[in-house]
This record gives C-alpha cells, sequence and structure tokens, in this order.
C-alpha cells in the first residue's frame, strides 16, 4: 500500500510538482515528464501497444492541481492537457522508476525523429 502525501507543493516557476511524506524522502517530478507520462488514455491508448508519444512539452507547466478522492491528483497543465488521473502509487511508480522511463522515453523520441521542443523538426541524414 502507498502512503498518502503529508504535503504538495507546486515550483513558482510551476515545472515541478514536490510531493512530501510524514515518514520518508519527499520527490520531485518536472511538469514535462509528469505530461508525456500521463495516465490518461489520450497518452497510454487503450491498451499495450497503443500509447501515444508525447513530443514538443519541455516548457509545459502545471496550472492547476486537484484532489481527485482520496488516492489520486488530476493535474492540469498549460497546453490543456487535464485527463490524467495520477494515483498516489502511480506518482511513486514515477519517481521510482525515473531514471528508466526517462533514458526510455527520449530513445522513443529519437528514433520517431520528434523533439521536447515545440516546432522543432527531427531531420535524420542518411550515410
Amino acid at each position: 500500500m502507498v502512503n498518502t502525501p503529508s504535503a504538495i507543493r507546486v515550483s513558482k516557476d510551476r515545472a515541478m510538482l514536490t510531493i512530501d511524506y510524514a515518514e520518508g524522502q519527499p520527490f520531485s517530478l518536472s511538469a514535462e515528464y509528469l505530461r508525456v507520462f500521463s495516465p490518461s488514455a489520450e497518452v497510454r491508448g487503450h491498451g499495450r501497444g497503443q500509447e501515444v508519444l508525447q513530443y514538443g512539452k519541455r516548457h509545459v507547466v502545471i496550472t492547476g492541481l486537484e484532489k481527485a478522492g482520496n488516492y489520486a491528483l488530476r493535474i492540469t497543465f498549460s497546453d490543456d492537457h487535464d485527463s490524467g488521473i495520477y494515483s498516489w502509487s502511480y506518482l511513486a511508480e514515477l519517481a521510482e522508476n525515473y531514471t528508466d522511463y526517462w533514458i526510455d522515453y527520449l530513445s522513443r523520441l529519437h528514433q520517431a525523429g520528434k523533439s521536447r521542443d515545440e516546432d522543432v523538426q527531427v531531420v535524420k541524414l542518411l550515410d
């Protein structure tokens, strides 16, 4: 069972979410990371293999937080995405697997010729 946070803070620039616990270490996750790993159907699809790669989200920020019952947060982002419900356990999973998930995400972006920046087209040169 995942502990319920004792406090949730958004940085002044709205680019970072920090979750504190009465016991244990707090963790911080960037708005970009949270946005590209949104648990919404728009991002995850409706089953394995239906995920939609998110790109151009480097400068997205958190514009709103809303508690969803006693088990989750609904986060609104500056690109108007607001359909993901982030359970406490999913947020803990994102924090625990940050390095692996981020490396995989960057690799998938590269393979797709996409960028973290908006309106940037990555051109692959042939040998």
